[in-house]
């Protein structure tokens, strides 16, 4: 079994991502709203310019959604594939990243 974490920065891709999870029977997501490390810095006087330049850059970038998902280890691929067809793929810049962790015990949830 594996943890998958997908931060999604393109926010607007997350329900078309959640339909094709359930197409493909993967279920059991818990999504959090979420903000990265520079938006929560913006407080901070000498780094108000380049935040400032990111939102004129960048201005509908204000939030991420963080899904955590139990898998088993062969349907990482799987998610994986729908999220990078989806977003047009995480290495795009500011598009989001997915990690997995081992789950070495689970209560509660039964993987089907």
């Amino acid at each position: 079994m594996k943890l998958l974490v997908l931060v999604l920065n393109k926010v607007e891709c997350l329900e078309d991502i959640l339909k094709a999870l359930s197409e493909k029977e993967l279920h059991g997501a818990t999504i959090l709203d979420s903000k990265g490390m520079a938006h929560s810095l913006e407080s901070f006087t000498e780094l108000h310019f380049m935040l400032s330049l990111r939102r004129v850059l960048d201005p509908e970038h204000k939030e991420s959604k963080t899904l955590f998902m139990i898998v088993k280890e062969e349907e990482v691929a799987t998610v994986s594939a729908i999220v990078n067809e989806i977003t047009g793929g995480l290495r795009q810049p500011d598009t989001g990243i997915l990690f997995t962790l081992p789950v070495d015990s689970l209560e509660g949830f039964t993987l089907k």
